[in-house]
């Protein structure tokens, strides 16, 4: 008999292959369930304040707008007795929701949030001239998070010549406009037919990237697209931060949709931590929206991989209101919503 399996025994050394092959099944199964991001949902406090925002000063087309309501919704978001109302809205081939629970009401964003809290999160929106944006941005009134636009040094090859500035919606939820030099990104960014062309990715700011890897590639099937490291003034001014040095990895689903981007502080290490008792109807949750084959076995991969689940289970709330048959929200290792739908 080997000396691995005259140590362990014969039970305990059937479970460990059990659970070794399990895990490699599951990963294959799990990259298959997991097919495209949807779109990325931002909490609101008031949508006849947000809405104009988005769709007067950011040039977002309104896809639909209904309210969701009842015990089937309630466990899906894990808030108890709760109503919202969803606007879908789009740019370009992307889209986000705007979520405002009318019952009950959430709590406000911090109002000291800065980019290396780990809640942070944001949507990139290329533009194809981004004086022309900032200036359209500045006439309109909008808060700064940034300085002002700033342009990455060419010494970093991944990400020298992007133009790039953060600004605040009316909830102070942060938001980027971003433009390519030629070269870099999609080939749809270089496009000037208009000034805002869609969204490339939504950014979140994890802990450490190695955890956050085994929740969204290991568990959810996504693959890294691109590594950096960014640091230097460019860099502080545009994320407000002194002395930010960012390790940052980006990632897209198997099918496509915007990339999910991991913004890892090296330093300074002063970010706090998503609060623990975070719920969808807190100003700071985003969650972003994953189209599955298989909502209940991408979050069993979820909960093997013992990350947190918000609903019980799978839902499924008997309308197309929200357009999915059901869904599982999650939470990966920092706290960002997660929403797992199938059609």
């Amino acid at each position: 008999m080997p000396v691995l399996l005259r140590l362990l025994g014969p039970c305990v050394l059937a479970l460990v292959l059990a659970l070794v092959v399990g895990l490699l099944i599951g990963g294959r199964a799990l990259a298959q369930i997991t097919q495209r991001v949807d779109s990325v949902a931002i909490t609101v406090s008031d949508m006849e304040r947000a809405l104009p925002f988005y769709t007067e000063v950011l040039p977002f087309e309104v896809v639909s707008d209904v309210e969701v309501a009842g015990g089937d919704y309630a466990r899906l978001f894990g808030v108890f007795g709760m109503r919202a109302r969803i606007v879908r809205l789009r740019l370009g081939q992307e889209h986000i929701e705007l979520v405002d629970f009318l019952a009950p009401e959430g709590r406000p964003n911090p109002v000291n949030t800065r980019s290396n809290d780990q809640w942070f999160q944001h949507v990139a929106i290329i533009v194809s001239d981004m004086d022309r944006a900032y200036a359209h941005l500045r006439r309109h009134g909008v808060t700064h998070a940034s300085t002002g636009p700033q342009v990455l040094p060419d010494w970093n090859p991944n990400a020298g010549g992007i133009a790039a500035y953060y600004f605040r919606d009316p909830d102070g939820n942060h938001l980027e406009i971003l433009e390519f030099p030629p070269g870099k990104g999609e080939e749809r960014w270089q496009s000037t037919d208009s000034l805002f062309l869609g969204i490339d990715h939504t950014a979140i700011v994890v802990d450490d990237t190695e955890v956050s890897l085994r929740f969204w590639r290991d568990a959810l099937g996504f693959r890294v697209v691109g590594e950096s490291e960014n640091y230097g003034i460019e860099q502080e001014r545009l994320n407000n931060v002194f002395g930010a040095r960012l390790r940052i990895t980006g990632l897209k689903a198997p099918a496509g949709g915007m990339a999910i981007e991991f913004l890892e502080y090296l330093a300074p290490s002063t970010g706090r931590p998503t609060p623990v008792d975070t719920q969808a109807n807190d100003l700071w949750h985003w969650h972003i929206t994953i189209e599955t084959g298989d909502a209940e076995g991408a979050a069993t991969g979820v909960r093997a991989g013992r990350f947190d689940w918000v609903s019980p289970g799978a839902i499924d709330p008997g309308d197309d209101a929200l357009g999915f048959d059901s869904a599982v929200m999650v939470r990966d290792p920092d706290g960002h919503g997660v929403l797992l739908t199938e059609e």
